[in-house]
């Protein structure tokens, strides 16, 4: 037996992320009736853990034409509604509101805090202030509609919540642990819109070789990462990476990974990996020969200290098969051009890519043909707003997918 609750909302939001809270908050401030929807006993679950903890909020990428050409071919249907609200927009709002924040490298913005949690007090209190209902712990299983309306849904304990307008900002479904898996999908698909099968695209790689499993928690600044099938460049990106108990993670490494994937249908993947990228081969020939003479009465297993992080060392001293005894004055031109050869060119063997369990982003979602991006709304539902992540819109690590959050959570709740 249903029941229904009486309260006939303005707007109801379906899921308390980013977008969620942002859409809420934004249709509340407009004085409309808002109540905010979440399966997780708080909001905003995934939020924290986004950038370790530290949360990317944006990118400061002042030229929008320029930030829409990283979403690949979403740019187009972005515009209007980056016009609306733009990332410039989003740091006006978070730092009015007493967060401040910082510039990282490549126009990555954090909370001068380092913590996930500053963006999230911001945006509770934009819920409180703008008089948002909260229900937490509250499972949504169905949307019901009424010809080309969304009439209401249907909560898991059978009550039915009714109102003008639904904003879904249920997620896709990376870290389903943070309750991202999928729900969104699976009730747009009920009701006739088309969704592309998600797959996981941000994700870190798992490699054979033992020795970077040694390295785990180690990360090198600036790496040259090549991407190699049948010994064919395919790709090459220069940037941090980090080593892990499974292979490789990192920013760098996280958007190499769709292309990773993508060939390991056709066969054996390789990275390459280029530990000094800023020296070419003769240039690093000599400073090893720099080294070798300043050092010459040290083993050579405590030469390579100046050139690389610590722990990297007695890695590559064992990669290169010298022997970490010898003193560096009897190292042999071959041994060290040998050298020079395992820091410029170490190989490495893809496994294959982690799950989406472990997926930063994951792309696939509604398709965007069937959403007009001038108020978010469903072209086959007026009354049915969509946000963030359930959209089908690739997007790179670097603060794109929580902007790609804050501009069409913003828009739909002006809309909605």
């Amino acid at each position: 037996m249903h029941k229904h609750e009486e309260t006939i909302w303005d707007v109801v939001v379906i899921g308390g992320g980013p977008s969620g809270m942002m859409a809420a908050g934004k249709a509340g401030s407009l004085g409309k009736k808002v109540l905010l929807i979440e399966k997780n006993e708080s909001l905003g679950k995934k939020l924290l853990i986004t950038g370790g903890g530290r949360c990317n909020v944006t990118n400061a990428e002042e030229d929008l034409r320029k930030l829409l050409s990283q979403f690949k071919d979403s740019d187009k249907f972005l515009f209007s509604a980056f016009s609306q609200f733009s990332n410039i927009d989003t740091l006006e709002f978070f730092n009015s509101r007493g967060m401040e924040t910082k510039v990282e490298a490549k126009g990555r913005v954090f909370p001068i805090s380092n913590k996930a949690q500053s963006v999230w007090d911001v945006l509770l209190q934009y819920l409180k202030t703008n008089n948002v209902t909260i229900k937490s712990n509250c499972p949504v299983v169905e949307i019901e509609t009424d010809d080309n309306k969304i009439s209401n849904i249907i909560l898991k304990d059978k009550t039915k919540i009714f109102s003008k307008s639904f904003i879904l900002s249920t997620g896709g479904k990376s870290h389903p642990e943070t309750g991202s898996t999928g729900d969104g999908f699976k009730w747009l698909e009920q009701i006739g819109h088309k969704v592309i099968e998600p797959t996981a695209s941000l994700v870190p790689i798992e490699t054979e070789e033992a020795w970077v499993k040694k390295l785990q928690g180690v990360s090198l600044e600036n790496t040259k990462i090549t991407i190699l099938q049948n010994d064919i460049k395919q790709e090459t990106k220069k940037g941090k990476i980090l080593f892990t108990h499974f292979g490789l993670s990192g920013p760098t490494i996280l958007n190499m990974s769709g292309e990773i994937g993508e060939l390991l249908k056709y066969g054996d993947v390789f990275l390459s990996l280029d530990m000094l990228p800023d020296l070419d081969y003769g240039q690093l020939n000599i400073k090893l020969q720099e080294i070798f003479k300043e050092k010459s009465n040290k083993k050579f297993k405590n030469t390579l200290d100046s050139l690389l992080p610590s722990a990297i060392a007695p890695v590559v001293i064992e990669i290169s098969g010298i022997n970490g005894e010898t003193p560096s004055h009897s190292i042999t031109r071959e041994e060290r051009l040998h050298l020079v050869q395992t820091l410029k060119d170490i190989k490495i063997t893809v496994v294959g890519l982690l799950g989406e369990d472990k997926a930063i982003v994951t792309s696939g979602g509604v398709s965007l043909e069937e959403v007009d991006f001038k108020t978010m709304s469903s072209k086959l539902y007026p009354n049915l707003y969509l946000t963030g992540d359930i959209l089908n819109i690739d997007r790179p690590s670097g603060g794109y997918s929580l902007q790609l959050c804050w501009t069409t959570g913003f828009v739909a709740g002006s809309n909605a």
